[in-house]
């Protein structure tokens, strides 16, 4: 059994939205097969936002993102649900990560080298929703804002592998189109992937 943290990067600290019902689908099915899920609702947590690279580097870690890292340094796994927002993660889940893997907790700053990454071990799985068609999104715009979380924040702190789901069209409710990801999510949740 795996022990999973998910963070849910919608920016609306009301919930509702699809990438919750994602969230849950996935929850419900890990929890059921006997994985151990955390849930860290960005949107609600009270932290500020970095402003120097003396913060980043030194600076103090607030009590929520203190909490945070425990929860991700006890998992296995990470599932990682955000709406594209400008092409990339909406500005809060940029700053819950820039606040969350600092050195000491991501890497190591080792002078003259190359940091260690600290996160080895852990995998993750990305859920960016979209309202184009996620083709487009890959294609046209080449994924540059996931491509940005994927190799600067996770593969550089050692989590790996990371798998990538983009969802696109969610305004479509045709056709079944929200269920068939509920599902997928249902799925890889009971797998812990």
């Amino acid at each position: 059994m795996r022990r999973i943290a998910i963070i849910q990067g919608n920016p609306d600290p009301k919930g509702g939205h699809y990438d919750h019902a994602l969230a849950r689908a996935y929850t419900e099915a890990a929890e059921r097969a006997g994985h151990t899920v955390q849930v860290l609702e960005v949107a609600q947590l009270e932290f500020p936002w970095l402003r120097t690279e003396e913060d980043f580097n030194s600076g103090g870690v607030p009590p929520a993102i203190r909490a945070a890292q425990e929860i991700l340094g006890e998992a296995d796994h990470l599932l990682i649900i955000f709406p594209l927002w400008h092409g990339t993660m909406p500005a809060v889940l940029k700053a819950f990560f820039e606040q969350t893997f600092r050195p000491g907790f991501a890497m190591e700053n080792r002078p003259g080298r190359l940091p260690r990454r600290l996160l080895k071990g852990k995998s993750a799985r990305v859920v960016v929703t979209m309202g184009m068609p996620a083709f487009l999104y890959r294609w046209l715009f080449r994924a540059h804002g996931v491509k940005c979380l994927n190799r600067s924040i996770l593969w550089w702190s050692g989590i790996s592998p990371v798998r990538t789901c983009l969802i696109g069209n969610i305004a479509d409710r045709n056709g079944g189109y929200h269920q068939r990801w509920l599902e997928q999510l249902h799925t890889w949740g009971a797998r812990a992937q």
